[in-house]
């Protein structure tokens, strides 16, 4: 197991713009910088993504369908079915996955763990769906998020510690985080499930979680246009996200891997 630079193919998909269209810009640029990590990554099929939500990300990110797509919030699955990113799109909870001993050759699980409070349950459920030797490949926020963030380094700046302490509360509270770990506690976790950690890397630097923290706060015209049509963006096009994106491009052009990066990008394997 080591941390590694090499991790993708280059692709001709712009990304960026492939998530713009449809996202919120913040949760556009993640996801984003993520769908380039697959790139060259092989998938056994089947293929079962733990936590697919709408199925957005699988349906720009993958050249092919996944096989299964799981989620617990039925409100997202007919988007899901409509994105076409999965043959079989099911309801189920990540601790009690309705599949069979060994029923698929590879996992999936992006930026979703972070989110399940009891999650070494979870692992336990994913190794035991798998079949020996299965890649399970994840991602999630690190122990740099919440120190990271600048609203939190601003008021540290003017000697306001304990503010800044709950603004870090805050803000994880409001992203429905509970595990930003480190390295060695993600593969303690991975071992008591059942998995050996093969390789790793940090991506997504404080600056562009600068990018992503305020996106929350400007963004919220897009969660008044979700909320009353349904869609993110009402104008999907160039002339429109045209300022948007000259502002994110530079962070979507960064060196995707950086040894502060906020996030990792973990690559296990089913013992």
């Amino acid at each position: 197991m080591s941390e590694s630079l090499a991790f993708s193919q280059p692709s001709q998909r712009d990304f960026l713009w492939l998530h713009l269209r449809e996202l919120p810009y913040f949760r556009a640029l993640l996801r984003a910088v993520e769908a380039r990590f697959y790139q060259g990554l092989h998938l056994p099929h089947p293929v079962l993504d733990i936590g697919c939500g709408d199925g957005h990300f699988a349906s720009v990110t993958f050249d092919e369908p996944l096989d299964v797509g799981i989620d617990p919030d039925r409100r997202v699955l007919p988007l899901a079915r409509g994105y076409r990113g999965y043959r079989w799109v099911l309801r189920g909870y990540g601790d009690a996955l309705p599949f069979g001993r060994a029923t698929f050759a590879s996992a999936v699980s992006n930026s979703v763990l972070e989110h399940i409070p009891d999650v070494d349950i979870v692992l336990c459920e994913v190794a035991r769906v798998l079949r020996p030797g299965a890649p399970f490949i994840f991602c999630v926020p690190n122990h740099r998020f919440a120190p990271s963030l600048s609203v939190a380094h601003f008021l540290e700046r003017l000697g306001w510690h304990g503010l800044a302490e709950v603004y870090r509360r805050f803000f994880n509270r409001i992203s429905r985080h509970y595990h930003c770990d480190d390295v060695p506690r993600w593969q303690e976790r991975l071992e008591n499930a059942g998995f050996v950690l093969e390789n790793y890397w940090h991506y997504f630097s404080p600056a562009a979680l600068a990018c992503l923290e305020w996106g929350h706060y400007f963004g919220l015209p897009s969660l008044v246009a979700r909320k009353l049509t349904g869609k993110w963006i009402l104008a999907p096009y160039l002339w429109n996200l045209a300022l948007t994106r000259r502002v994110v491009q530079p962070f979507y052009d960064q060196p995707a891997v950086c040894a502060d990066g906020v996030y990792t990008f973990y690559i296990a394997r089913r013992a």
